[in-house]
């Protein structure tokens, strides 16, 4: 029970990473505050979670013993993210772990100079902008406990770069250069703040993944056999779980890794590592 007697907040929680997390905390006795958009998104082209998801990923909380509170969300919200940072202290009095995974892979697909303004945009406001209003919202409540962990999910576009995706790719770079500068703000109040970096996750059933698809899509990769087409650049010649991706920001999470901060952790099979 690693998290016993710790409170997590969860973003993009309805399904795929956000519920592998969610479900793994909640496993380790953590109460969790799961919060997502829970609509699609105006300008980003696949569905997204659905309130039904997130209130699947709560009942699996639950089934291990959480305590839980749901919120539909936006993280491009300042004013909603602030509010749910009150409810999470009036609930439950503490505020121990943000899993900032909120997220989008699309509007993908284009040559740098062909991207939309609004499409870059968009990118940038929901997984950059998104991250540092959930991290800013949070964080005085970490500093006033002189406790906290802030996992922040970027991915393998926070380290290398990748054709035809400059604004996920800069988004994701941003996020780990979030990442390292709030770590050193934070660090001497006692409050953690990593980045971990997931490779090509597979879609897996039960988290009602759709992240690797939908990067398949914006690539033309056909959806039938895509995960074959991602195995090709696997050193492991496998794809991550969500389990694997879950199980390290279960670490980040815990007291284990008290003495981590500012890290950047790739889950990615050795890719990074060529």
């Amino acid at each position: 029970m690693r998290l016993r007697d710790k409170t997590a907040v969860v973003t993009g929680a309805a399904r795929g990473l956000g519920r592998a997390c969610a479900v793994a905390f909640a496993a380790e006795g953590a109460d969790l505050a799961l919060v997502d958009v829970a609509a699609d998104l105006p300008g980003v082209p696949y569905p997204m979670g659905t309130g039904s998801q997130l209130a699947h990923t709560a009942a699996l909380c639950r089934e291990r013993g959480a305590s839980v509170l749901v919120r539909r969300l936006d993280v491009r919200d300042a004013a909603g993210v602030d509010a749910l940072t009150a409810d999470v202290v009036d609930r439950y009095g503490r505020l121990d772990v943000l899993v900032n995974n909120a997220g989008i892979a699309a509007p993908s697909g284009a040559a740098v100079h062909d991207i939309a303004e609004d499409d870059w945009r968009l990118m940038l406001d929901v997984n950059l902008n998104g991250a540092w209003r959930v991290l800013k919202s949070v964080a005085p409540v970490m500093v006033g406990q002189r406790s906290g962990s802030i996992v922040n999910v970027s991915s393998t576009a926070g380290v290398v770069g990748y054709r035809n995706f400059a604004a996920y790719v800069a988004a994701k770079h941003g996020l780990v250069g979030l990442t390292k500068a709030a770590a050193l703000d934070l660090a001497p109040l006692k409050v953690r703040v990593n980045a971990l970096c997931p490779g090509s996750v597979r879609d897996g059933a039960w988290v009602e993944g759709r992240m690797l698809a939908a990067i398949a899509g914006s690539l033309g990769v056909p959806r039938e056999g895509h995960e074959e087409v991602f195995v090709r650049d696997q050193p492991t010649n496998s794809l991550v779980e969500p389990e694997d991706v879950a199980s390290a920001a279960l670490w980040l999470a815990s007291d284990e890794s008290r003495h981590v901060t500012g890290s950047v952790i790739t889950v990615d099979g050795g890719f990074t590592g060529r």
